[in-house]
């Protein structure tokens, strides 16, 4: 399987550059697998795919203002670091933006002193461990000191950093969001519980793995950097509970919307490919549905059979990237490149800050 399959054209213009106005006035493009059809919304329109029985697994991460720039204290030399991945207490994995003039015990100054990090561990690909110093509370200290990550492609000021989160976002220690969330409102997800569908929240913290760009030509040879992931107890039990129903979820908080509705919406339903991934690695280790807290560096590419998920809500994604081999590998990847080569046609908007794709 080669990188350069999974390559398309896309026009700079259609790369979105920031959110639209309202989240949910984003386009929808539905795809269905079994008749290859393609049709046209708007995200606001999602309920009409959604029915009673229907179970919503969304990704509650929080992004932190995770880019922070810094002196290195021997040379004043500046230095751009991104937070990866909280390895335990003041313990962080980082990329770096300069890695080269960081070796062990270098020392990098943020913010004049306020928090101060010192190298601990060197690795591959401009990846280091820092312990950082600092005195009070570090996420109150990264809120002064940290920008939101937003994606290189993004050129725009983002004026209101919000919009680079969910409106469910509860968890902190994300690198990047989790964007195919970004279209849900409050409206929404009080319509899809209206309707008799259950929404449960689990927990994937993106970061090298997801956004790191594959550059080997063999697929199989690219090596996905693992990010952590937790499944609570509660949502673990109604996912398995879902599964051994046929798809379908029962109880008593719904059973009333649930009651004069037939049992024909029996799915699981993911929020983003961090959503599966989640899923499919939780499935894929235990065989069900397991509570866990631990990390994951599942790569999903054509030829993978999934266990977890039924349906999907996605962005549009970049070429060559390991997501876009992910949807690939749910649909087809001839159904999604002609749904790509329609996308670009219709003018549709691309990546983090883009229209929406659901795929039945």
């Amino acid at each position: 399987m080669k990188l350069s399959e999974f390559d398309f054209e896309l026009p700079e213009e259609l790369i979105a550059q920031h959110p639209v106005e309202k989240r949910d006035t984003s386009r929808l493009m539905v795809v269905n697998r079994e008749n290859g059809n393609i049709e046209h919304r708007h995200f606001y329109d999602i309920l009409d795919y959604l029915k009673p029985g229907d179970v919503l697994v969304r990704n509650n991460t929080k992004v932190i203002p995770a880019r922070l720039f810094g002196i290195k204290e021997e040379t004043n030399g500046h230095v751009e670091v991104l937070l990866l991945k909280e390895l335990k207490k003041d313990t962080w994995e980082c990329l770096c933006g300069n890695a080269r003039i960081i070796k062990m015990n270098t020392v990098i100054t943020f913010g004049e002193g306020l928090l101060k990090a010192k190298c601990i561990e060197i690795k591959d690909e401009g990846i280091r461990v820092f312990e950082m110093m600092y005195d009070g509370i570090f996420y109150e200290i990264l809120d002064q000191l940290g920008t939101m990550p937003l994606p290189p492609y993004i050129k725009e000021k983002l004026e209101d950093k919000n919009r680079y989160q969910t409106v469910y976002a509860k968890i902190e220690g994300s690198a990047a969001a989790p964007t195919a969330g970004l279209h849900f409102t409050e409206e929404i997800n009080q319509k899809i519980k209206d309707k008799g569908i259950e929404i449960l929240d689990v927990c994937l913290h993106v970061g090298l793995g997801t956004f790191r760009p594959v550059k080997e030509e063999n697929v199989l040879d690219h090596h996905m950097h693992s990010e952590f992931y937790r499944i609570e107890e509660d949502a673990a039990n109604m996912i398995n509970e879902t599964k051994k129903n046929g798809g379908r979820m029962i109880s008593e908080e719904v059973a009333d919307k649930l009651s004069k509705a037939k049992a024909n919406g029996q799915r699981i339903i993911a929020v983003g490919t961090t959503s599966t991934r989640t899923l499919e690695a939780n499935m894929k280790k235990y065989g069900k549905f397991t509570a866990t807290s631990e990390n994951t560096d599942i790569f999903i590419y054509p030829g993978y059979k999934f266990e977890a998920i039924d349906c999907l809500i996605t962005n549009f994604h970049l070429p060559k990237s390991t997501l876009l081999m992910l949807i690939s590998a749910f649909a087809s990847k001839e159904l999604i490149f002609k749904a790509y080569k329609e996308a670009v046609k219709e003018k549709y908007r691309f990546f983090s800050f883009g229209d929406s794709m659901m795929i039945l």
